[in-house]
């Protein structure tokens, strides 16, 4: 009875020339200084030599460990033979002589070597490893809390698919985010605005309008607001990593989206800051708008594509910058004599080359 004789019916590129030895491991010329036996490797009929040392580097592996790799002992042509992917294993091959150097070869699908992987066995942090550097990336499991009832409200918040009344809630904190929105921008009618800021471009004929339209917004936008208070704090308590929560960026969004209101609120009754602090504050609330990212997976895809970028766009904006500077430089020098040239200096200069370089000009 023959042990570790399993797929003998290949055709090898190379006819072999020891296949009467009868010995138990292959080898080429016995040993070779202290790399070992030198091991015939055939996959899919293309041969591949190397050391068992280089081999026995990681003894956890299918090809390290003597025992597994017997199992597909060719005992006839002296050689293991593996029905793989081919172009697949001179990666494989290069990760026990690079001493766990894993890179895939650029004419083999991702998934088809990742599956060589898992075959020889090269352990799940390589695995893990080769992931991040292709760019895929893993959902983690997430925590959630020991508590019955603290967890299902955090699922009931953070999870839209978990249920369905998870996914009502999430339709319903969209729709008070648009409408919160359409307010903020309607405020900046003159109808309504003027009423606080006369001094403002078109109140003339707004001075002593009605103020039952302004009245309205306000109500709708303390709605808005005393919603976006109910689902923080909601789930700040239900969270089971409060700090965690706290850092996280969307959740800062969500803070700072809410504060501009409490902040100016005292203001707006004492009367004791100027209307320019209070514009700015008030422009904060336009932060709003990426509360929407927390419900749409496509703007959390474009977050962490821009995140893994940033070395690119930089130098985009850093190509960009020479541009601007070269261009300018040279259409101000270019308009100088003429006493009708709009650029009196290389500054004002650069938006006609902003403008330029990134639009039709």
């Amino acid at each position: 009875m023959e042990p570790f004789n399993r797929g003998l019916n290949h055709i090898s590129e190379q006819p072999s020339n020891n296949s009467s030895v009868q010995t138990p491991k292959p080898s080429l010329a016995g040993e070779s200084g202290d790399k070992g036996r030198r091991i015939i490797i055939n996959v899919s009929g293309l041969r591949f030599e190397t050391f068992e040392q280089t081999l026995c580097q990681f003894p956890e592996t299918l090809l390290g460990s003597s025992a597994k790799r017997d199992f597909y002992y060719d005992i006839e042509n002296n050689e293991y033979f593996f029905d793989r992917n081919r172009s697949s294993f001179e990666a494989i091959l290069f990760f026990y002589q690079s001493n766990g150097k894993l890179v895939r070869p650029s004419g083999v699908p991702f998934y088809v070597f990742s599956e060589e992987v898992k075959f020889f066995e090269l352990g799940k942090e390589y695995l893990q490893r080769l992931e991040i550097d292709e760019g895929y990336i893993s959902e983690k499991k997430p925590v959630l809390p020991t508590n019955q009832t603290q967890r299902r409200i955090w699922e009931l918040f953070e999870y839209p698919d978990s249920s369905m009344p998870a996914r009502f809630l999430a339709m319903w904190s969209v729709s008070v985010i648009i409408l919160s929105i359409v307010v903020f921008c309607l405020e900046t009618l003159p109808s309504i605005r003027c009423k606080n800021d006369s001094s403002g471009p078109g109140c003339e004929k707004y001075s002593d309008s009605d103020q039952a339209q302004e009245v309205w917004y306000r109500v709708i936008e303390v709605l808005c607001i005393a919603w976006f208070t109910l689902e923080y704090v909601v789930r700040l308590l239900s969270s089971p990593q409060k700090l965690v929560f706290i850092r996280t960026f969307l959740n800062i969004i969500d803070l700072v989206a809410i504060l501009p209101y409490y902040i100016t609120l005292p203001m707006n009754e004492a009367r004791v800051t100027s209307l320019a602090v209070l514009r700015v504050i008030r422009l904060v609330r336009v932060f709003r708008i990426f509360k929407l990212s927390r419900h749409s997976k496509g703007l959390q895809v474009l977050g962490y594509t821009l995140r893994s970028s940033s070395r690119e766009l930089a130098m985009l904006i850093f190509f960009l910058l020479i541009g601007v500077v070269l261009f300018a430089s040279a259409v101000f020098y270019a308009e100088q004599d003429s006493k009708n040239s709009q650029f009196k200096s290389i500054p004002d200069a650069f938006w006609w080359a902003v403008v330029t370089m990134t639009t039709v000009g």
